[in-house]
C-alpha cells in the first residue's frame, strides 16, 4: 500500500503516512496500489488499473453536512451523515434529555448546538473530514 499524498510505501495497518503525516487514503496524487503518480481527478490508475475512487470511499458534501446541521442539528443528522454515529446519538440524547429535565425550557439547546456546528462545517472551521478520514468535498 502506498500513500495517496506522497507515494511513500506504507504498512497496510498504518493510519498515517510516516513521511508526510497525512491520514491513510487521503490525497489524490499517487495510486494506493502501485505508488505511481496519478492525475488528481483520475478514477483508475493507468499503470495498474486499480479503482482509485474505492481507496478512501465516496466523499461527503460539506454543503449537505452543514445544511443538515443547521436544520436538523438537534437530532444529530449531520453527524450520522458523516459517519460519526456515537456523536449523533449523544446529540439526540442531549436534545431530548435537556428538554425533559427542564420541562421544555431548555429545548433550544440541541438545535442551537446543531446550528452552530452546521455553520462551522460550512465555513470549514470545525469538521473537515468524515468518520473514515475522507475530506469533505466543496
Amino acid at each position: 500500500m502506498y500513500c495517496r499524498n506522497c507515494g511513500n510505501e506504507m504498512d497496510n495497518q498504518a493510519a498515517i503516512c510516516v513521511k508526510c503525516g497525512v491520514a491513510r487514503n487521503n490525497g489524490n496524487n499517487f495510486c494506493h496500489n502501485c505508488g505511481q503518480s496519478t492525475n488528481a481527478g483520475a478514477q483508475v490508475c493507468v499503470n495498474c488499473g486499480v479503482n482509485l475512487a474505492a481507496a478512501g470511499g465516496e466523499q461527503k458534501s460539506k454543503l449537505v453536512a452543514g445544511l443538515l446541521g443547521i436544520f436538523l442539528g438537534g437530532l444529530g443528522i449531520h453527524r450520522f451523515y458523516l459517519g460519526y454515529t456515537m456523536m449523533g446519538i449523544i446529540q439526540i440524547a442531549v436534545t431530548f434529555g435537556v428538554s425533559i429535565i427542564t420541562c421544555g425550557v431548555g429545548s433550544f439547546v440541541g438545535p442551537l448546538w446543531g446550528l452552530v456546528e452546521g455553520i462551522l462545517i460550512l465555513t470549514g472551521n470545525f469538521i473537515t473530514t468524515d468518520a473514515k478520514g475522507n475530506p469533505l468535498k466543496e
